[in-house]
């Protein structure tokens, strides 16, 4: 949904602005924005999934989830052939832009996809809009699952920071949980509980 990308930008934000501000990455305001800005594209690479497997209501086959992972590599085709189709591949960190769509279903123990990339190896974009994107994905109604309390969420995504997630990406998101609540009033979808 729209509140999903809108949600999820601004948690990536959010962690981008307490990783500067602890000194652990040297973000500028205008790599701030540019993380924030890109984050609504990281699942561009969905455009080319079949909907008979993205619009599936049950589990996935071995197949169908083969075939659900390529939106990766497909994000990043997609998105070469438009910086290359409209002349743009100087644009100014278009190259956070591949990294979100590519990487950000890379684990932080190197069983994540599409090239298995191991800890630092993967993109800080990346690793950002993975500990955004799965916080929303928790905390929002999905059609096989209710929303989880914000508490539960920050428990998993701990217990993920031992091995899927970058630690210090989730503790940026912990560290401002009343931003976080901030942006979930204001960008609370229609079907969530008041």
């Amino acid at each position: 949904t729209g509140n999903h990308l809108e949600r999820m930008a601004r948690y990536s934000r959010l962690v981008a602005q307490e990783l500067a501000r602890t000194g652990l990455y040297r973000f500028d305001d205008e790599q701030i924005q540019t993380i924030e800005s890109f984050a609504p594209l990281h699942d561009v690479g969905k455009l080319g999934i079949p909907d008979n497997v993205l619009l599936k209501p049950g589990s996935l086959t071995p197949k169908e989830k083969k075939i659900m992972r390529s939106h990766t590599t497909q994000g990043r085709r997609i998105i070469d052939a438009i910086l290359h189709n409209f002349k743009l591949e100087s644009l100014h960190r278009v190259d956070a832009l591949r990294h979100i769509a590519e990487h950000h279903h890379e684990a932080m123990d190197g069983s994540g996809y599409p090239h298995g990339l191991k800890g630092n190896k993967i993109p800080i974009e990346a690793r950002i809009i993975a500990v955004a994107d799965i916080f929303d994905a928790l905390t929002s109604v999905r059609p096989y699952k209710s929303a989880w309390t914000n508490d539960r969420a920050f428990r998993y995504l701990r217990r993920l920071s031992r091995t899927k997630l970058d630690r210090d990406c989730v503790q940026a998101l912990l560290h401002n949980r009343h931003a976080v609540e901030d942006i979930q009033a204001r960008f609370r979808d229609s079907q969530a509980p008041a």
